[in-house]
């Protein structure tokens, strides 16, 4: 028997005003906060629909890490604290034991992972004065110890190719490069940018027993494949997307989304957020020349949802400063979203998210 067409009706309007899913609580692998700004940093993720972020500045045990991780625990499950080491007076001979040391102390105070920066293999220098490299083999003892103590380390190897290139206004980051002159490293007497990238590679796959973060899209967001094949290479890899957002979004769309959904348990979420002390004091992926405004806040986060979860072309990016240029959104699926939303840092890092207010 057919039903009456008003209980038709009903069932279709029913079926058509299901409320939508909840947002995906977010973590972001990325940021960075002196221990006086994470309160500010707290207040700035409820507003933006992070549950939990990852300060990768947390300095070293006896020079500032303690008093990191205090400021953390002021705000129970929401910031994680990655260690940094001590670069200072780096004899050869004596630095990796030293730092294996430091290591055990930074874990042992509740330190996440450890963070490298990109100055290693660019201005770090053993005591002899000659530059250390990404790969050295007298640093390996160090990378080995931070596997066997189940910290991931998150690692900025090189920087973006065009700050290679001559500082002049037909580069693509001239902006960027003329509100930083010393970002720029065309004819400095530094390795070049596939030199590091190699280095890095390196470095990863010599330690097949440690967790490494590739930050800013693996350290080459400008090559995708170059990504992806160091990914198949390396199954301790994971990459961030903190503050590429622009660079992989003027890439084809459509790969990659297929990159996304290839490498979905590989990719994590980040932003590379800073907060100073003082309320003006924020850095968005990138710094310009002013400060940045409630609008460019707006932007910033607005513009890296659309990217990743919306389909429409043509848009501006999140940091305006990093390039003229409009980006197109990958729209992955949600499945897709959780994982490198949540899912996957949740995994690395070894927790799981509590609920928030």
């Amino acid at each position: 028997m057919i039903p009456p067409r008003p209980l038709v009706c009903a069932t279709l309007l029913l079926a058509c005003h299901r409320d939508p899913p909840p947002p995906i609580p977010r973590i972001d692998i990325h940021v960075h906060a002196g221990p006086a700004s994470v309160a500010r940093l707290v207040a700035l993720m409820d507003t933006r629909g992070i549950a939990h972020a990852v300060n990768l500045s947390g300095m070293i045990p006896g020079g500032g890490l303690e008093v990191q991780l205090a400021a953390a625990a002021a705000a129970p499950g929401r910031v994680s604290v990655f260690a940094n080491l001590d670069w200072r007076f780096a004899d050869p001979s004596t630095f990796a034991a030293a730092q294996v040391a430091l290591l055990g102390r930074a874990r042992a105070l509740g330190a996440r992972g450890l963070k490298i920066p990109k100055a290693l293999g660019l201005g770090y220098a053993w005591s002899d004065g000659r530059l250390i490299a990404i790969d050295d083999p007298a640093l390996d003892p160090i990378f080995d110890e931070a596997g066997r103590l189940g910290l991931p380390v998150a690692i900025h190897s090189g920087d973006p190719k065009a700050f290679w290139q001559a500082p002049t206004p037909d580069n693509e980051r001239y902006d960027e490069l003329r509100a930083h002159p010393a970002w720029s490293f065309y004819g400095q007497p530094v390795p070049s940018w596939q030199e590091l990238f190699d280095a890095f590679a390196r470095r990863v796959a010599r330690h097949p027993r440690t967790t490494f973060i590739g930050v800013h899209f693996g350290n080459a967001p400008e090559d995708p494949d170059a990504v992806a094949r160091l990914l198949a290479r390396c199954e301790n890899l994971v990459i961030d997307t903190a503050a590429r957002v622009p660079e992989i979004g003027r890439h084809d769309a459509a790969k990659m989304r297929r990159f996304f959904e290839k490498w979905q348990d590989r990719v994590l979420f980040g932003t590379d957020l800073g907060v100073g002390r003082e309320p003006g004091e924020l850095m968005l992926g990138s710094t310009g020349e002013a400060p940045p405004t409630t609008a460019d806040v707006d932007r910033f986060f607005a513009a890296t949802w659309r990217y990743f979860e919306t389909r429409e072309r043509g848009f501006a990016h999140p940091t305006p400063i990093q390039g003229r240029w409009t980006i197109d959104g990958v729209g992955l699926p949600r499945a897709v979203l959780e994982k490198i939303y949540r899912r996957n840092a949740e995994r690395v890092l070894g927790i799981a998210l509590t609920p928030t207010r």
